[in-house]
């Protein structure tokens, strides 16, 4: 698939974090007696008569570390497009002692509370985005991918597969030489969507630095083909010598590059319109 620079009319500025503040925070879950919380961006037109679509963002920090505010200027550049918005607090390793496990059951459930809580949002349960960085890119992919690491008390009869993945330098081998091996050991086999990719996978677009010292490009490209080969949507982006964690906020030029192209990626699917053209001040 082929974006072009200026198929989208988005004009940005560095006074972005001025506006669009999170409306609401909600429990979603409670687990060994860690409380956690979703904060919710609505686009500012949204009424109860209307749905939209739903984007969840997943922190980086290799399931140790990590906050949620790491995507909060993606969240409120997208509910300003008209997507309702939540950033997803879960549980790592110094906060709570856990293991990357822990973190793929409570990305699980977060999607599984806003698809049973449709109507109290607003949202399409049928039009869920999952996106994250590096270990919350992890987490989004295996969302979808990986079928175990459920929590026990949650309903198993909602799904908490997305309908497309935004993936942003994912960690998503976690094999013998890949990210993670020294902490979930054989494991892998059952927790790295690189090994695990099959049919009818959402559509998902992937961003990478070609100089991450944690992905190398050659797994980019291998997700990419196979996940083609299998009947997938999945535009590859490489950044020339850019490092790890290159979209952020703090590399402006190519956070606003990555935002483009993903409005762009989801136009295509149908969840954005091109309009309202969203001037950041």
């Amino acid at each position: 698939m082929n974006f072009k620079p200026l198929a989208v009319l988005i004009l940005f500025s560095m006074a972005f974090h001025s506006v669009g503040l999170s409306q609401e925070t909600h429990l979603y879950k409670t687990a060994d007696s860690s409380n956690l919380y979703l904060e919710v961006y609505n686009p500012p037109d949204l009424n109860a008569s209307q749905t939209a679509p739903a984007m969840l963002f997943f922190f980086g920090g290799g399931w140790v570390g990590g906050n949620k505010n790491q995507f909060q200027h993606h969240a409120q550049y997208f509910s300003q497009r008209g997507l309702v918005c939540f950033l997803v607090d879960y549980r790592v390793k110094n906060i709570h002692g856990t293991s990357p496990f822990e973190s793929l059951m409570d990305a699980k459930s977060a999607i599984r509370y806003i698809r049973k809580n449709a109507k109290k949002f607003n949202i399409d349960p049928n039009r869920i985005i999952a996106a994250g960085g590096s270990a919350g890119g992890h987490l989004a992919a295996a969302t979808a991918i990986i079928p175990g690491f459920n929590d026990p008390n949650d309903d198993a009869k909602t799904s908490c597969v997305p309908d497309a993945l935004i993936l942003f330098n994912p960690v998503i081998d976690n094999g013998p030489g890949g990210y993670g091996y020294d902490r979930i050991g054989d494991d892998y086999k059952d927790f790295s969507p690189l090994h695990n990719l099959k049919k009818s996978l959402p559509p998902t677009i992937f961003f990478l630095g070609t100089k991450d010292k944690l992905i190398p490009v050659e797994t980019a490209k291998y997700y990419q083909r196979v996940s083609e080969k299998l009947g997938g949507l999945c535009p590859l982006f490489l950044y020339e010598d850019e490092e790890h964690g290159f979209f952020n906020y703090s590399h402006f030029e190519h956070y606003k590059d990555t935002i483009i192209k993903t409005d762009q990626f989801l136009q295509s699917l149908g969840y954005l319109n091109p309009e309202p053209i969203i001037e950041i001040k």
